[in-house]
């Protein structure tokens, strides 16, 4: 798995990824949730919505609010094939692997774990 570091400095230059934040109600959903449930939502969207070599509706796939986790996603360019390619380096056009899907899951963790805090 990569150094994280790295991206997340990457990240916080660019304007548009560096928007994004958890408004009152996705933080309180967090906690009413719990941790668990909120990585179980991550694994489930990350499955159907990225993993696939072609997901449906590539590039609008992830809507820009609703969920801790879109918002996650948007924030840390981990929202679509193509931010992957272009920010992670992973290849659109293949179905992603169990490392790479974790990889995804760890990147969105810390981004939330961040701003529960």
């Amino acid at each position: 798995m990569k150094n994280t570091d790295a991206l997340f400095e990457r990240l916080s230059r660019s304007r548009f990824r560096s928007r994004f934040r958890l408004g009152p109600k996705e933080r309180q959903y967090c906690l009413d949730k719990g941790a668990p449930v909120i990585e179980r939502h991550a694994i489930d969207f990350i499955a159907t919505r990225l993993a696939p070599a072609q997901p449906p509706n590539d590039g609008k796939q992830t809507p820009m609010r609703g969920h801790p986790v879109f918002i996650a996603q948007h924030a840390t360019a981990t929202c679509c094939r193509g931010c992957l390619a272009k920010w992670h380096g992973i290849a659109a056009g293949q179905a992603l692997n169990d490392e790479q899907q974790r990889y995804i899951l760890a990147v969105i963790w810390r981004w939330l774990v961040t701003q529960m805090n």
